[in-house]
């Protein structure tokens, strides 16, 4: 087993490096920002708790394949075909992050800030689903847990899938309603939230798109 937690952590070194470590440098060298805009809200509230759940899962990620090594059993004992599953879903979510990244262009931001606006991305990748960057992480956390399914592997994965809600439906579909007004919405009516076909808003309802 402690192969696969090194494959988990040199696969999970590779997407921090590649779709925040390069992509940062990217944005800075276009825009001369690095698109990072860190936690918003205040304490306690929904915004804050979305921001501190990333943290969580994304330090999880690494506790997890660690424990591993470190003695913790798996959930799954001697299920190589599970382990294999994993490894390739979790090279699939990274290589659909960096698409999605790429198809925000110089839009591409870590957090919100209210006060600013940016183009509303519907090419490329975000044709197909509002929020493909997120629906990638997803992929790659589901693929990382397959890969050393314990039990901080899993918790890290629920932690991921309850920041990203939160952080869609509270912080960044707001804010773009706020911003884009009707065109976000009759985007959104014809476009699924993270699914393609799913979550779509019907046209004159507006609720609750994308990192």
């Amino acid at each position: 087993m402690t192969g696969w937690a090194w494959t988990a952590l040199a696969l999970y070194g590779i997407w921090l490096l590649t779709a925040f470590g390069a992509r940062a440098v990217i944005q800075r060298r276009r825009t001369g920002d690095t698109g990072f805009r860190g936690l918003s809200g205040t304490p306690g509230s929904a915004p804050w708790w979305a921001g501190v759940l990333f943290l969580v899962a994304l330090l999880g990620a690494v506790a997890a394949p660690a424990a591993t090594l470190a003695g913790l059993p798996v959930l799954a004992e001697e299920t190589p075909a599970v382990y294999t599953a994993g490894t390739a879903t979790t090279a699939l979510g990274i290589a659909v992050t960096l698409w999605a990244q790429g198809s925000m262009g110089s839009s591409w931001r870590v957090g919100v800030d209210q006060e600013e606006r940016t183009a509303l991305v519907t090419r490329g990748a975000f044709a197909h689903v509002r929020n493909p960057i997120f629906t990638a992480m997803t992929v790659t956390g589901l693929g990382l847990t397959l890969t050393v399914p314990n039990v901080l592997a899993l918790a890290s994965l629920i932690a991921l899938v309850a920041a990203i809600e939160l952080q869609v439906r509270v912080v960044e579909e707001p804010y773009l309603r706020q911003m884009h007004g009707a065109a976000h919405l009759e985007y959104a009516a014809s476009v699924g939230r993270f699914v393609p076909g799913v979550g779509r808003l019907r046209p004159g309802v507006p609720r609750s798109r994308t990192m």
